[in-house]
């Protein structure tokens, strides 16, 4: 089997005041990964904080954009460059109100809907929806909320933060699968889970 690099881009926000709240359900994710993998996810690059490391004898690269949400694009287009791997081997991880707390749903590709991050990814990689993503299901904004206010909220309850390490770890399970397997496999094991 021929080795290959594949990324995996974590998205959230930079910085203390954003650790834990819903919005930064990507860089979570990586975080179960980088554990798992006995990795640190420090090295500043490409707008970035990046690991490399190995996995099922594939280089694998994780990467927290460290350019805020909005400006993700930037961050994964300079990752793109440098290491010149095909589009359908990187995978996208983000939050996503339209699904219920701690669901997945893994795509092969698709549109940026309305998440500010995916729009500038596909904004500055020239609109090419053809890559992998995992969205975590981080609940609907309450009525009376503002959208910003609720992405940028910390999990309200105990309960709510438990469902949502378990998504977490099976979104990092969901990566295992989908280096190992294949995308398709990896939507069939995890999708609506």
């Amino acid at each position: 089997m021929e080795k290959q690099t594949y990324l995996v881009v974590g998205l959230g926000n930079p910085g203390a005041q954003y650790a834990r709240t819903r919005h930064n359900a990507g860089f979570e994710t990586l975080e179960a990964l980088s554990g798992r993998w006995g990795v640190q996810i420090n090295r500043k690059r490409f707008n970035g904080l990046i690991a490399e490391t190995t996995y099922d004898g594939h280089r694998v690269v994780l990467c927290q954009p460290q350019t805020f949400m909005n400006a993700s694009g930037e961050c994964v287009q300079e990752l793109l460059q440098w290491y010149k791997c095909p589009l359908e081997n990187m995978i996208v991880i983000y939050d996503d109100i339209d699904l219920a707390l701690s669901r997945l749903r893994v795509r092969k590709s698709g549109s940026a809907g309305t998440h500010n991050g995916m729009r500038s990814i596909l904004g500055c990689i020239g609109n090419q929806q053809g890559f992998p993503r995992i969205r975590v299901g981080v609940g609907a904004k309450p009525e009376g909320w503002d959208l910003a206010d609720w992405v940028l909220s910390s999990y309200r309850i105990r309960e709510e933060r438990e469902a949502m390490e378990n998504a977490f770890k099976r979104a990092a399970d969901c990566v295992e699968d989908w280096i190992k397997n294949g995308i398709e496999h990896a939507m069939q094991q995890y999708n609506g889970k």
